[in-house]
């Protein structure tokens, strides 16, 4: 069974693509995965010839979908690796 699922199934993930939107509006959200024996949405996001995975609990999608204010300061805090270069990985070439 593949994890991968459509944007339209990710809760907030309008709200989450603005945010990385805000950070960079050059990352595009390319894949998102969703691995049920943890409840984690994994995002792969390309910035030019580079890739980042960022994962961010199911649980924190949902309450930010339903406006919880915590949850809008923890993804700021798990978004904020895609501003440095350590989650940024060349992505292969051929």
């Amino acid at each position: 069974m593949d994890p991968r699922v459509s944007e339209d199934k990710v809760p907030a993930y309008e709200i989450l693509e603005s945010r990385v939107r805000q950070i960079d509006n050059t990352i595009i959200m390319y894949r998102v995965f969703y691995m049920l024996d943890s409840f984690i949405y994994r995002f792969q996001l390309i910035k030019k010839d580079t890739m980042c995975i960022v994962e961010i609990p199911a649980r924190l999608l949902s309450d930010l979908k339903n406006g919880d204010p915590a949850s809008d300061r923890e993804l700021t805090g798990i978004l904020s690796c895609l501003e440095g270069t350590d989650c940024w990985k060349k992505l292969n070439e051929g």
